[in-house]
């Protein structure tokens, strides 16, 4: 059991990210690697999802793409996680946003959550700092 907690604390990134829930939505930027070549690609889309614990935590992701729903799982310590940013505070009574697979335009939406903007800035300069 200790080589298992070694070996995870080993790949551990250690990077600090941002405080976000379900229904809020979010910026990762992302590395991706295509041969011999390195970019940031930015996916922007709503949390529906966090599921695990420690540095085993994963959310996921969905954005409407080209009237085609598109998820995309994210494990929170991925190395390959460059920053993430959150652009709205959403407002919902819900762990799991499954119901937003099945709804589209308006219905989609979701209302945004008021939150203390100098909480959240002491807390993106402690991150920072």
């Amino acid at each position: 059991m200790d080589l298992i907690k070694v070996a995870e604390q080993a790949f551990a990134t250690g990077k600090k990210h941002p405080q976000f829930g379900p229904g809020d939505t979010i910026t990762v930027a992302y590395r991706i690697k295509e041969g011999d070549k390195e970019r940031i690609q930015n996916y922007r889309g709503v949390v529906i999802k966090i599921t695990g614990e420690g540095e085993k935590k994963r959310f996921t992701v969905r954005k409407v793409s080209g009237n085609i729903g598109v998820e995309r799982i994210y494990p929170l310590e991925s190395p390959f996680i460059e920053s993430i940013t959150v652009n709205k505070y959403g407002k919902v009574r819900r762990a799991k946003l499954y119901y937003l697979r099945g709804l589209t335009g308006k219905k989609a939406r979701i209302k945004e959550r008021r939150v203390n903007m100098a909480k959240i800035k002491a807390d993106a300069e402690a991150l920072k700092g």
